[in-house]
């Protein structure tokens, strides 16, 4: 009797059957990576862009990953989970830097990229409006390939790696918003939901992309009365749909907004820019206008925020209140339950790397892969984002016309 197990074979197996030629081919493309994950710098930083379980994926598939120690402290994974898994644990802050390729949350900061060799490549966030000049510039001197997370596409047009950290954002903001909502300093100490006989509160959405849509499931979870605003009545159509819910929902019509700005206890707003910066949706004197102790919570500051009276805040110091109403504008809202985000940020990265693997090198990927190439503002040094280059007044190449020059 013929064994079942038989019927199954290993992917190895089907080498065999391939002709000699297609064999070397596969070969001569598979390229074993030097990855290095260190330690962020940030103290507001809690993430990791690699967990010990994507690390011994990356192991199995040949590649190095070099752990600094402590580097997922923060998420609560140890050097010993990492180690476990096959990555190896560096003390030497400077050495993590030699690998081929550094994956970092938070953007290289100036001493770091004085760590650098030359061309390398590195995965980020690059938060355009955090950086300056001397940023690109000491990039483009150590001649790196610099690949922004957030502007990378999957096959469908989307960016993954947006759409994953905007679902946590957006529920987790409704839940920031019920704390300080509930708040006697810093708001008007009720409950998001209110109980039979109190009403509950009015929270008011600027934005229905992946992370207003979360933002409204969570706050109707909690029995909040919600209203979504955005430019696309497509998108409020759809996101009434996926919702199951007839919320109120409205363009950006000015007169309508303010009025509901005015009865409003929480707003969050979550514009997206894909490029730049995010545009003032609502301005200074609305803002005067807003209940006192109503609270705002800024999921585009990491764009330049969507309010006028929105100003950068970190982890430790996250609110101020101005005209009354308390502003919560962090940037990196999702460092807040830094496991979770870990986890999404690694399930992106970890298949990616691996297909840089197989196709011999982030060159070849690069050329080959319409979604990574988006991704990429820097590449070998040079500025390939129009954007980029007329902010900081930098040369710009169109990447497409640079492939002449990657290896074959």
């Amino acid at each position: 009797m013929t064994n079942s197990k038989s019927k199954f074979l290993h992917p190895s197996h089907f080498e065999r059957y391939l002709p000699q030629e297609e064999m070397l081919e596969t070969k001569k493309k598979q390229s074993n990576l030097v990855i290095g994950l260190p330690k962020e710098a940030s103290e507001n930083e809690h993430r990791v862009c690699l967990v010990p379980d994507a690390v011994g994926l990356l192991v199995q598939n040949g590649h190095r990953v070099l752990i600094e120690t402590n580097a997922g402290k923060e998420a609560n994974f140890s050097d010993f989970e990492y180690s476990d898994a096959g990555g190896e644990i560096i003390k030497n802050h400077d050495e993590i830097f030699k690998a081929d390729i550094i994956v970092k949350v938070s953007p290289l900061n100036l001493d770091e990229i004085n760590c650098l060799k030359s061309r390398q490549t590195v995965f980020s966030k690059l938060e355009i409006p955090n950086q300056n000049k001397e940023y690109f510039k000491r990039l483009t001197e150590k001649k790196t390939t610099a690949i922004a997370n957030e502007f990378i596409k999957d096959q469908a047009g989307s960016f993954p790696v947006v759409q994953s950290i905007s679902e946590i954002a957006g529920n987790y903001s409704i839940i920031i918003a019920s704390d300080y909502l509930s708040n006697a300093k810093f708001g008007q100490g009720i409950l998001l939901g209110g109980v039979p006989g109190i009403n509950p509160a009015e929270v008011v959405i600027l934005g229905a992309g992946t992370a207003g849509e979360n933002a409204a499931r969570a706050a109707l979870g909690l029995g909040a009365f919600v209203k979504v605003f955005d430019i696309s009545i497509s998108r409020l159509r759809k996101l009434q749909t996926k919702l199951n819910n007839k919320i109120y929902t409205s363009v950006f019509q000015p007169s309508i907004l303010r009025k509901s700005l005015k009865t409003a206890d929480v707003v969050i707003g979550a514009i997206r820019s894909n490029e730049c910066k995010a545009p003032h949706i609502v301005s200074e004197e609305i803002v005067k206008e807003m209940k006192a102790g109503s609270i705002i919570i800024d999921l585009s500051i990491d764009n330049g925020g969507c309010f006028e009276t929105s100003e950068l805040r970190t982890h430790k110091d996250p609110v101020f209140i101005k005209h009354n109403v308390t502003h919560y504008c962090v940037p990196n809202i999702c460092s807040r339950i830094p496991q979770t985000s870990s986890i999404a940020l690694s399930n992106f990265l970890t298949p990616l790397l691996i297909k840089i693997g197989e196709e011999g090198g982030v060159n070849n990927l690069i050329k080959k892969d319409f979604g990574l190439r988006n991704g990429v503002y820097l590449y070998n040094g040079k500025v390939v984002k129009q954007f980029i280059s007329n902010q900081f007044n930098m040369p710009f190449q169109n990447i497409d016309l640079l492939f002449d020059t990657l290896p074959g």
